[in-house]
């Protein structure tokens, strides 16, 4: 029988998953029901208050990260307008048909597509996913086949998450692509993640 001693870190001693990159494991740091950004800290792995939520608009999906992913060089030449990778792992949105309330929980996500963002000339591209086995989102594989209207609100949300009153947003979205793509963002960010950390997290 395996066991943690301790609490492993989110980002650095969970799994990516076995069926990566059509299935990965997310860390959930905010859902739909969160007025207040939740970030994890990259030194203990709890989760901080980051900000409150600068506007009305509040996050249409689960949010968080693929764990041992990072967004450094090879994310960024993928994203051709950016100037660097975010250094952070590498965000994912999860649709469920059951709400989910709470965050700070891990689960499995079918990847179906993805948003190519800059912010602040920094690549931070979104994976898009569907909770694996959720049956209503069963037969999802692609991002076309989820309601045009919540792809409308996600790009909504993180166009306007940043804004503050009287400034413009400092985030552009340059593409909303499908799940092949999303798979080579997946690949290049666990490329990333080895270069830089060179496996010192494995257990």
């Amino acid at each position: 029988m395996s066991f943690y001693r301790w609490r492993p870190h989110p980002w650095h001693g969970l799994e990516i998953g076995e069926h990566a990159p059509d299935v990965v494991n997310a860390y959930i740091e905010i859902t739909p029901f969160d007025s207040v950004k939740y970030e994890v800290d990259k030194t203990t792995g709890y989760l901080r208050v980051d900000r409150p939520q600068l506007t009305s608009s509040m996050p249409p999906t689960l949010y968080g990260f693929i764990p041992r992913t990072y967004c450094g060089t090879k994310v960024q030449a993928l994203s051709p307008t950016s100037k660097c990778g975010d250094h952070d792992p590498l965000d994912i949105c999860v649709i469920t048909e059951r709400p989910i309330n709470r965050g700070e929980v891990i689960l499995r996500a079918r990847v179906i597509g993805g948003v190519q963002m800059v912010d602040h000339e920094e690549a931070d591209d979104k994976i898009i996913a569907v909770l694996h086995e959720d049956r209503f989102w069963g037969h999802v594989t692609q991002i076309n086949q989820i309601p045009a209207s919540l792809c409308d609100r996600l790009r909504h949300y993180f166009e306007t998450y940043k804004q503050t009153p009287g400034n413009e947003a400092p985030v552009k979205i340059f593409d909303i692509y499908d799940a092949e793509r999303a798979k080579i963002v997946i690949a290049a960010s666990q490329e990333d993640y080895n270069e830089i950390y060179n496996n010192r997290y494995d257990k």
